[in-house]
C-alpha cells in the first residue's frame, strides 16, 4: 500500500507538465471556438491521441498508479485547459470504468480496446444510466433487460438520457434493469457493440456549458446483445441477485449496483475535474486583480478584491486535497466511511460553482462578457453540482454513511 502524500514524484510532475503543455498549446487556443459551434471536438481528440494522451494506455498508467493521484492530476490539467473540450477526451473513461469496475478480464480486454480505437481511427465509448424519469432516483430505472435462454441473449429495451457521447460512441455502456422487485439492486451493465441493431441515437441536447462535449439521448429498441455482453457474467449475477432477494426478507441490507459502482469510482475523478476549472478561473482573476488599475492602483490593492482571491485560493487547495484523499483510499481498498468520494465530489464541484462567480465579480463588466474566458468557465462549472449525482445527492449518501442509513 502506497503511503498518503501530498507531494508528486518525479515521474508524476513530468506527466502533469506534459498534460498542462497541452491544455495550454492545444486545448485552450480551441477552446471558445468548440464551445460556439458545440460540437465534438473530433481534431483536437486526435491530436490527443497522437501524443499518446487519448489512450488506454495512458489511461491505465493513471488508473493503477499506486498512489492514486495519477487521474486525478491528469483531469485537473486538462479541465483546467477548457472542460468542454476536456470532456469529450475524458468522457469515454467513464464508460472504461463502468467495464473496470463490473466486468471480467476478457471483457476488460475485448472491449476498452474498442472504446478508444487508436491515433488513425478515433472512438469514443458511452456510460449510459440516466433515464428521462430517473436520474437520482436510479430505483426508478425502466430500461429493461431479458434474458432470452434459448439464444444466450440478453433483449434491451428503454431510452437513456444525459449520455456522453451517447449515439455517437462506438461502444455504450447501458445499465438495464433485469429484476423489477429488487429495485435499484436488480440493475446490471451491458456491453452494447458497435453498430448493433435497435441502439440509436436520440435527442441531442443544446447545453448551457460544457458545449464541446456531446450529450444525446439513446434509444434501445429490441436491442439484441449476446450473453457474454453482461458485465460480470450470468453466474455473477445470480449470485448477486440471491442474495439481494435473501437480504430483501431478512428486513433489507445496503447491496451495491452496477451503476453505483461505477459512480463510487468516479467521483473523484469529477472532483478533480472542478478542481482544474476553478483553478482556471481564480489564475485569469488574479492576473486581472495584479494590472487593472482603479483610483490609481491595482484592484488587487482593495481588500474586497484581496479577500475574494485569498478564499477562492483556499477552497481551491481544500476541494484539491479532499480529491486526493479519496483517490488514495480507493486506489489503496480503504473504504470510504464517511463518503469520502461524495465529500470530494461535493465540496470540489460547490467550489468551482463559487470560485468562478467570484471571478467573474472581480473582472465586472469585462468578466461577463465572451472576450475573457471566465464567462465560459462559470457555465462550465454549472455541471459539477448536477452531473454523477447532484450536490444534494452527495450530502445525502454522506450523511446516510454517517448515520448507518441504506443507500437505496
Amino acid at each position: 500500500m502506497a503511503e498518503f502524500t501530498m507531494e508528486l514524484n518525479d515521474e508524476q510532475k513530468e506527466v502533469r507538465d506534459w498534460l498542462h503543455g497541452f491544455a495550454a498549446d492545444v486545448i485552450r487556443p480551441a477552446a471558445a471556438e468548440w464551445d460556439e459551434r458545440e460540437e465534438t471536438p473530433w481534431p483536437v481528440i486526435q491530436e490527443a491521441a497522437k501524443v499518446g494522451i487519448y489512450s488506454l494506455d495512458f489511461y491505465a498508467q493513471q488508473y493503477f498508479d499506486a498512489t492514486g493521484l495519477g487521474i486525478p492530476m491528469a483531469m485537473e490539467e486538462l479541465f483546467w485547459g477548457d472542460a468542454g473540450i476536456a470532456l469529450s477526451i475524458v468522457g469515454t473513461g467513464l464508460a472504461a470504468v463502468g467495464v473496470l469496475a463490473n466486468g471480467t478480464e476478457e471483457q476488460i480486454g475485448t472491449w476498452i480496446p474498442q472504446m478508444y480505437g487508436d491515433a488513425n481511427d478515433v472512438k469514443v465509448a458511452a456510460f449510459c444510466s440516466s433515464e428521462p424519469d430517473a436520474g437520482s432516483d436510479v430505483a426508478s430505472m425502466r430500461t429493461r433487460a431479458v434474458y432470452d435462454e434459448a439464444k444466450d441473449e440478453w433483449v434491451i429495451n428503454g431510452t437513456k438520457t444525459w449520455a456522453t457521447n451517447g449515439g455517437i460512441a462506438n461502444v455504450h455502456v447501458v445499465v438495464a434493469v433485469v429484476d423489477p422487485d429488487l429495485g435499484s439492486k436488480g440493475h446490471a451493465s451491458f456491453i452494447i457493440p458497435p453498430n448493433t441493431p435497435g441502439c440509436s441515437q436520440g435527442q441531442k441536447f443544446k447545453k448551457h456549458g460544457i458545449r464541446a462535449s456531446h450529450t444525446a439521448e439513446v434509444v434501445l429498441d429490441d436491442v439484441r446483445v449476446p450473453g457474454s455482453c453482461l458485465l460480470g457474467g450470468k453466474e455473477k449475477l445470480d449470485e448477486r441477485l440471491a442474495r439481494a432477494r435473501e437480504k430483501a426478507r431478512k428486513g433489507g441490507e445496503r447491496v451495491k449496483n452496477a451503476a453505483m459502482a461505477t459512480f463510487e469510482a468516479s467521483r473523484p475523478a469529477v472532483g478533480a475535474m472542478a478542481v482544474g476549472t476553478a483553478r482556471a478561473a481564480y489564475e485569469v482573476a488574479l492576473e486581472y486583480a495584479t494590472r487593472r488599475e482603479q483610483f490609481g492602483r491595482p484592484i488587487i490593492d482593495n481588500q474586497g478584491v484581496a479577500f475574494q482571491l485569498a478564499d477562492m485560493r483556499t477552497r481551491i487547495d481544500a476541494a484539491r486535497l479532499l480529491v486526493w484523499r479519496a483517490s488514495w483510499m480507493a486506489v489503496n481498498g480503504k473504504p470510504f466511511t464517511a463518503a469520502e468520494g461524495s465529500m470530494s465530489k461535493l465540496f470540489a464541484s460547490e467550489t468551482a460553482k463559487k470560485v468562478t462567480a467570484q471571478a467573474i465579480q472581480i473582472l465586472g463588466g469585462n468578466g461577463y462578457t465572451r472576450e475573457y474566458p471566465v464567462e465560459r468557465m462559470h457555465r462550465d462549472a454549472a455541471i459539477y453540482t448536477i452531473f454523477e449525482g447532484t450536490s444534494e445527492i452527495q450530502r445525502l449518501v454522506i450523511a446516510r454513511t454517517l448515520s448507518g442509513m441504506p443507500i437505496r
